[in-house]
């Protein structure tokens, strides 16, 4: 997985010495997180998600225009993910984690008209964990924790890696609504027993300049 990533970076890369100049933009918004788990338990393979954390995103982005109707989208974003759960006791754990994250996409721009502009893309994205808190909430009380980053067996890894799609309608006047999906390939826990990754859905709403 990680050659194919490399690969499509690559052939993104490309890309752009057929680029025209670019154009740029803000875009924020939204998110609905999960974290998918699973692990080997005596033989059997068991896998649990989370339920779903509201956070948000905001960034940038350039847009370089490859082709009349395609052009490749790089963008840095701050970002948050992470999933929750609630019990049958009605306690709650939570986990926050927020990335600096980098996606770049191939675009397909559709014309509508007057109006503007449908597009979807996807590609690959690399993110880099930069905060995080789990919160533990028991009869009434809720304990905090920072989440810390790195290669021991209590800490979550520093980076998590996927591929993304995105479908949105840009406007005439710049204006831009999207929604997007974050698949994690990654494993985010240092273990070798057990696997955890991120799956985020999003709604943004941006402008063009």
């Amino acid at each position: 997985m990680k050659k194919f990533l490399f690969t499509a970076v690559l052939s993104a890369a490309s890309l752009f010495a057929f680029a025209q100049g670019p154009t740029f933009g803000i875009k924020g918004g939204v998110n609905f997180a999960k974290i998918n788990a699973s692990a080997s338990l005596g033989g059997t393979s068991v896998s649990v998600s989370t339920g779903t954390l509201t956070t948000f995103s905001a960034g940038v982005f350039a847009d370089f225009n490859v082709g009349s109707q395609v052009s490749i989208q790089p963008a840095v974003s701050f970002t948050g993910k992470g999933g929750k759960e609630t019990d049958s006791n009605g306690d709650q754990s939570q986990i926050n984690l927020y990335y600096v994250q980098v996606p770049v996409n191939v675009v397909y721009h559709v014309p509508a008209g007057n109006a503007g502009s449908l597009y979807f893309g996807a590609g690959p994205y690399i993110g880099v964990g930069v905060s995080g808190k789990n919160k533990v909430t028991s009869g009434g009380t809720t304990i905090s924790q920072d989440v810390e980053f790195g290669s021991d067996a209590d800490q979550t890894k520093s980076t998590d890696f996927g591929v993304n799609g995105i479908l949105g309608f840009q406007f005439t006047n710049g204006f831009l609504l999207g929604v997007n999906y974050d698949l994690g390939l990654s494993n985010i826990a240092n273990s070798s027993d057990a696997s955890v990754k991120n799956r985020v859905f999003g709604i943004s709403a941006g402008f063009k300049f």
